[in-house]
């Protein structure tokens, strides 16, 4: 074999080799993370440095990749051609296209980019360096031929403005990946539920959270004191709404650390305390309002109860800081808590007897159901949103693989519902969530 071959052959080796490393870096610098890469750029890593502007202008990068792969691989096909022309004839063609082509798919395609998804970090930044060049000397022609490209594609009316990515993409993103890490396995529920409920703080409003007006505690101020100390030490509760002449008159907010500091200074004795200047005027919040501009409100208030009140001034519940954690952490009941949150109570068949008032968010924390409450709060309301009406006792229904029927029903109000989920979610032991 002469020289002039084994220089030939030489250099298709070498374009082969250029044809793998645009490949794999193609491969890896498009499924790198980001955010990987920011916190090692952060703790100080150049190469992350380097795959993070790379990445910045992903159009740019993709378009040099591509040009230096097809150029390499036209040119390691036509020179494999010449030198087969030699001993093959007319042939040479044939067997250049074929041969090259399995020799391309292996080593300058497959092998590359499986080994680029593999470890695509590692591989990023390995070849960030070697991108960055091709990026520089190929990035004057990549740029006319990015012109070209967007003014073809403007005469069929696609704008070529980079919009960027908007917030809703980047939470739909993020959730979708920790729902898919879940499903593989690496992420725990606990974890993926808490990802989930920070990202969802943005969507939920005050009434999304709040404590009914319903299942709220307050006390008549106008009691007689002792009575007010037994229903508040009854109530468990740290704040406690207080109303006066009636219900929906709610005039403060009455501490049970204060009451126990005044009955304290008294020796004991409620006779002569004034209730009226332990309670703290009360904070009416809409229902409206976002969890995350209450989080920030609750912070500058230095508080963190506040009532919460529709379009009209009406009373609707109580909302407290305790509510906005759980969405994110879920609830932590105390040892007289029971197993299953209040309300659901399994039956042996599978099936729950569920009352009406019970939120679906809480009952998807609870068992991972997929129920929406896009258009309803709890799981009565879902019912009635879904049937159109409000179903009679013994009515059953079917909406999205559950069934429901209605058990009890008092005036217009679902009390107690039996719910059996699809087999495929049936579970004899209950979440730990919320």
């Amino acid at each position: 074999m002469d020289t002039a071959l084994l220089l030939t052959l030489g250099a298709v080796v070498v374009l082969l080799v250029m044809s793998a490393f645009f490949s794999g870096t193609e491969t890896a610098l498009t499924a790198v993370s980001p955010g990987r890469m920011h916190q090692l750029e952060m703790d100080g890593s150049l190469a992350a440095a380097r795959v993070s502007k790379l990445i910045a202008k992903r159009e740019r990068l993709i378009g040099a990749l591509l040009l230096g792969n097809t150029f390499v691989n036209i040119l390691a096909s036509s020179i494999a051609t010449a030198v087969l022309h030699a001993k093959f004839g007319e042939q040479s063609v044939v067997i250049a296209t074929g041969l090259m082509t399995v020799v391309i798919l292996i080593f300058a395609e497959v092998l590359p980019k499986t080994l680029a998804i593999a470890r695509t970090d590692r591989f990023a930044l390995f070849v960030a360096r070697g991108a960055q060049v091709v990026v520089i000397v190929l990035g004057p022609i990549v740029g006319t031929v990015q012109k070209i490209v967007w003014l073809m594609l403007q005469t069929f009316g696609v704008d070529g403005e980079n919009k960027g990515i908007v917030a809703d993409e980047v939470h739909d993103e993020i959730r979708g990946t920790v729902y898919l890490r879940h499903s593989q396995g690496s992420v725990e529920r606990e974890s993926r539920d808490m990802i989930s409920g920070v990202l969802e703080l943005r969507d939920l409003t005050a009434g999304d959270v709040m404590t009914h007006r319903k299942k709220m505690l307050t006390i008549d101020i106008g009691q007689p004191p002792e009575e007010i100390v037994r229903e508040l030490m009854a109530t468990r509760h740290a704040r406690v709404p207080v109303w006066k002449d009636e219900p929906d008159n709610i005039v403060g907010v009455l501490r049970t650390r204060s009451l126990v500091r005044a009955v304290l200074g008294n020796k004991g004795t409620f006779k002569d305390i004034d209730f009226a200047a332990l309670i703290s005027p009360p904070w009416f919040v809409p229902e409206t309002m976002k969890v995350e501009e209450l989080l920030e409100a609750f912070r500058e208030r230095r508080t963190h109860f506040a009532l919460v009140v529709d379009e009209y001034g009406v009373i609707m519940g109580l909302v407290t800081r305790e509510d906005v954690l759980e969405e994110v952490f879920g609830g932590i009941p105390d040892e007289s808590q029971p197993r299953v949150a209040p309300g659901i109570r399994p039956q042996i068949d599978g099936s729950y007897l569920i009352d009406g008032t019970t939120p679906i968010r809480d009952l998807n924390r609870e068992f991972d159901w997929n129920l929406p409450d896009q258009e309803a709060t709890t799981i009565a309301g879902l019912v009635i949103h879904e049937a159109r009406t409000i179903p009679e006792v013994g009515q059953r229904f079917a909406f999205y693989s559950f069934k429901f029927e209605v058990l009890r029903r008092q005036r217009n109000q679902i009390t107690v519902l039996r719910v059996t989920p699809p087999e495929g979610m049936m579970k004899t032991e209950p979440a730990t969530g919320k």
